[in-house]
C-alpha cells in the first residue's frame, strides 16, 4: 500500500540572523489528519536556515511514518525552488542543509515541492513561533539530559521489556507468531523483571504484545507496579512465515537465496511472512498511538526482539543494520525516551542485572 502524506514546514528568525525556530506538520494526504508535528529552537540563525530545518524535520517525520509519496508545501520560495532544482544553491550555509534534505528525500518514491502563501501555512508557522517563544523563555545554561540534544518538553519514557524464556528460545528457533508459553525459568525471569520495574516511580501503564509469552510477562509486571496490563496488537513479533520453528541454519538451508537476501534487505519477507520494513511501519504506528495516549508518562512495553529493536532504532535514528548488530537477552530491559518536539534518547540497553 502506498502511503501518501503532505508536509507543511516553516521556519523563522527574529532578527535574521537572530533567535530562530522551525515547525513542521505531517498530514494524511487523503484525509488531512495530522499524523505528526515537529518543532524546535535553533539558537541564532537566519530565516533561510530555519526554513530548511523545518523541511528536514518534516521529511524525517514522514520517513518515520513510512511515507512513500510526499507533497511538501512551504511559503519559502527559496527553499521550494532550490529543492525543486530550478534555482542554484549559491550560499555556503544552504548547501549542506539542502544536501541533508535531499538525503532524506531520496528515501521516498516521490517528493513534490509547492510554494503556498503564508496564510495557508499557519500550523507550521505556529509551531515555529512556539519554538522561538519557548527558546526565549527557557534557561539554556542547565546541563540537563535534554539540553545536550536540544530536546524540549516532557518525554514519554518507554521501558522496553523482552518476554521471558520459552522452549523455542531455549532451542534458538525462529519464534514469531507461534504462541509458546513461558517455561518455569521464563516465569522466574518475569518475576525478577517485575521486581526491578516496581522500583521505578510513576509507571502509569503496562502494554503487551498479544502473544502469550509477552502477556504472561506483562501480567507479572502489572501486578508488581499496581496497574492493569493492556494489549496492543502492533507490538507483536515478526511473522516469520515458513521459517517459524526453524533454526537459523535450517531456514538458510530451506530457502538459501531468500534467507541471504533477507539478511541484507529489510524489504524482503520470509516466505509467507512479514518483512522488517512492514514491522517498522506497524511498530511506528503503535508507538505513535502510545505517545498519544500516554504522552509525558512512564510506561512499560512488554514485547519481543524485533519490535524492541525497532523502537530503539527509532530513538537512535539509525538504519536497519541495528536489527542484526544489537543483542537483546530474554527478559532484558531497555529504555527509550521520545520527546514532543521529535527528539529522542536511549537511556538503557539490554539490562539483565536483576536476573541474578
Amino acid at each position: 500500500m502506498t502511503v501518501r502524506v503532505v508536509i507543511e514546514a516553516d521556519g523563522g528568525s527574529r532578527g535574521n540572523p537572530g533567535p530562530a525556530g522551525y515547525g513542521a506538520v505531517v498530514r494524511d494526504a487523503a484525509t488531512g489528519e495530522v499524523l505528526a508535528e515537529r518543532f524546535g529552537g535553533l539558537g541564532s540563525v537566519t530565516n533561510n536556515v530555519a526554513e530548511y530545518q523545518g523541511l528536514i524535520a518534516g521529511l524525517r517525520a514522514a520517513a518515520e511514518l513510512g511515507a512513500d509519496v510526499v507533497a511538501v508545501r512551504m511559503d519559502s520560495k527559496l527553499v521550494v525552488e532550490q529543492m525543486s532544482g530550478r534555482w542554484k544553491i549559491k550560499h555556503p550555509s544552504m548547501q549542506p542543509l539542502a544536501a541533508e534534505a535531499r538525503d532524506v528525500a531520496d528515501g521516498f518514491t516521490r517528493v513534490d515541492y509547492e510554494w503556498i502563501p503564508r496564510e495557508r501555512n499557519k500550523d507550521a508557522d505556529r509551531l515555529a513561533n512556539q519554538a522561538m517563544d519557548e527558546q526565549a523563555g527557557r534557561p539554556r545554561t542547565e546541563a540537563t539530559p535534554a539540553s545536550w540534544s536540544g530536546a524540549g518538553g516532557t518525554p514519554t519514557r518507554f521501558h522496553l521489556l523482552r518476554h521471558g524464556q520459552t522452549e523455542l528460545s531455549v532451542a534458538r528457533r525462529y519464534s514469531g507468531r507461534g504462541n509458546p508459553p513461558l517455561t518455569d525459568v521464563g516465569r522466574q525471569q518475569a518475576q525478577a523483571a517485575a521486581r526491578r520495574l516496581a522500583k521505578i516511580d510513576d509507571i502509569t501503564a503496562v502494554i503487551s504484545s498479544p502473544l502469550e509469552r509477552a502477556r504472561e510477562t506483562a501480567s507479572a509486571v502489572a501486578a508488581a507496579v499496581g496497574v492493569e496490563a493492556s494489549v496492543d496488537d502492533g507490538l507483536t513479533e515478526t511473522d516469520f512465515g515458513a521459517w517459524e520453528g526453524l533454526t537459523f541454519a535450517e531456514a538458510a538451508e530451506r530457502d538459501p537465496q531468500v534467507h541471504r537476501r533477507w539478511l541484507g534487505d529489510p524489504s524482503v519477507p520470509p516466505p509467507g511472512g512479514e518483512s522488517f520494513d512492514e514491522v517498522h511501519r506497524r511498530v511506528r504506528r503503535a508507538r505513535n498511538d502510545l505517545i498519544a495516549r500516554h504522552g509525558g508518562q512512564n510506561i512499560v512495553v512488554v514485547s519481543h526482539v524485533t519490535p524492541i529493536k525497532t523502537l530503539l532504532r527509532m530513538a537512535l535514528d539509525t538504519g536497519p543494520s541495528l536489527l542484526f548488530r544489537l543483542h537483546l537477552d530474554l527478559a532484558s530491559l531497555s529504555t527509550a525516551e521520545f520527546y514532543p518536539d521529535g527528539h529522542a534518547s536511549v537511556r538503557l540497553v539490554n539490562d539483565t542485572s536483576y536476573l541474578g
